[in-house]
């Protein structure tokens, strides 16, 4: 899905660059910064706010311990292994 999204992004953009050098509208590429910046701040006083969120991300995966890392070292033989 995340994928997919930053194909229809980046069409939307590379889009808007192709107008704009066609010169059919003209776009502040100075504020596009300032507004993800904004989207990005407010996506994460959103998530903040979320009963049962943990920002503490460190500690969840300190819990897993010698399983996660067993199962990630074997995961990631098998992937290289395989090409």
């Amino acid at each position: 899905m995340l994928k997919l999204v930053a194909i229809v992004v980046g069409l939307f953009l590379g889009g808007l660059a192709y107008l704009q050098y066609q010169q059919i509208v003209v776009i502040s590429w100075n504020k596009i910064p300032r507004v993800l910046q904004n989207a990005a701040s407010a996506l994460a006083n959103a998530t903040a706010q979320i009963p049962g969120f943990s920002s503490d991300h460190t500690a969840a995966l300190a819990n897993f311990g010698i399983p996660l890392t067993g199962s990630m070292a074997m995961g990631f033989a098998i992937g290289f292994m395989k090409g």
